[in-house]
């Protein structure tokens, strides 16, 4: 196309002089004539591949990032390196949504709840005095159509006894002490 261009207007000498304009060099011109071919056969191949990298990031509702949609060409038979579906989903404008802080994270940092303390037990769970040593523990109990709820207990380390328990909807600091309160 550009070299028709320079034919129509009859300035084949002039092609050292608009390189110097362009800043590249006569070289870098021909090469560039000369893959015309093969961009425009890349051009194509990546349409090809956008459809099913595409399909696949719509299936998922814009969730699936590079390496989920490698894993889910494999799938179908198709290999595809990572920086060519980096380099057509950046070409195409295909972002995956942002996925949210968890809330609970918030939590814990604010609370400091997994700020190590000191190891009084030193690991001899054995206790011969009945609420000597109490133990809590916070489990997730799952019912329903995926709902959670949050069981808080303390246990004696002697008589290996619950002595209190508490159920939540949410995992909130009001649990344990709920949970604490129900203790004594």
């Amino acid at each position: 196309m550009i070299e028709q261009t320079i034919r129509n207007h009859n300035i084949l000498h002039s092609v050292s002089y608009l390189c110097v304009l362009a800043g590249v060099s006569r070289s870098g011109y021909y090469a560039f004539l000369k893959a015309e071919k093969t961009r425009h056969e890349r051009e194509e191949q990546d349409e090809i591949d956008y459809q099913l990298i595409k399909n696949i990031f719509d299936k998922s509702k814009q969730k699936k990032g590079i390496r989920q949609i490698k894993l889910s060409l494999a799938g179908f038979g198709v290999t595809m390196n990572l920086k060519r579906i980096y380099r057509i989903m950046k070409k195409y404008s295909l972002y995956t949504k942002i996925r949210r802080a968890n809330p609970y994270k918030k939590i814990a940092k604010a609370t400091q709840e997994h700020k190590t303390c000191k190891n009084i037990l030193n690991r001899e769970f054995k206790q011969d005095i009945p609420q000597k040593a109490l133990l809590t523990d916070i489990t997730y109990l799952y019912y329903g159509k995926g709902q959670k709820a949050y069981l808080s207990c303390v246990k004696d380390c002697a008589t290996r006894e619950i002595l209190a328990a508490h159920v939540s909807s949410s995992l909130t600091m009001d649990l344990v002490y709920s949970t604490l309160d129900k203790l004594s």
